[in-house]
């Protein structure tokens, strides 16, 4: 298996409502006629779709699926841009659970759940420029 994840799949209950949200945020959409909405990312591909289908497809309960039990991370060139985010985030209709604020190990983050509780943090780490293509690079590496 090659190290990189190439589609992240969110299971949405109103899936044109969270679609609106991250349009809200400045994405654009990728129609698909399998039910799936899609937003093309720097490498990867971030795709709504309906969580009845998504427990089905598993060959789970929507219970048994739960809430995933993980961060999405969105890494910004400045510090300043981490309260920028948040705050746009919240004007789309997100709820920030942590405000931007510095890390011990020196960088500055905070967190928001989209509309759905899917959480992100965002980020700024000095140790790990972005790439040209606003690519993340742990340690600066490429």
């Amino acid at each position: 298996m090659q190290q990189r994840v190439s589609l992240i799949t969110l299971g949405a209950r109103d899936i044109a409502a969270l679609a609106a949200f991250y349009e809200a945020l400045g994405w654009t959409r990728v129609e698909s006629p399998d039910g799936v909405v899609a937003f093309d990312l720097i490498g990867q591909t971030l795709g709504l779709y309906p969580l009845e289908a998504l427990a089905k497809d598993i060959g789970l309960s929507v219970d048994d699926l739960g809430n995933g039990r993980m961060t999405l991370g969105h890494n910004v060139e400045t510090k300043e841009q981490v309260a920028e985010l948040l705050a746009a985030a919240e004007t789309a209709g997100a709820q920030v659970l942590k405000p931007a604020q510095d890390v011990f190990w020196g960088g500055h983050h905070g967190y928001f759940a989209d509309p759905e509780w899917h959480i992100w943090e965002i980020a700024h780490n000095p140790f790990s420029p972005l790439g040209p293509q606003g690519e993340f690079q742990w340690n600066g590496a490429a």
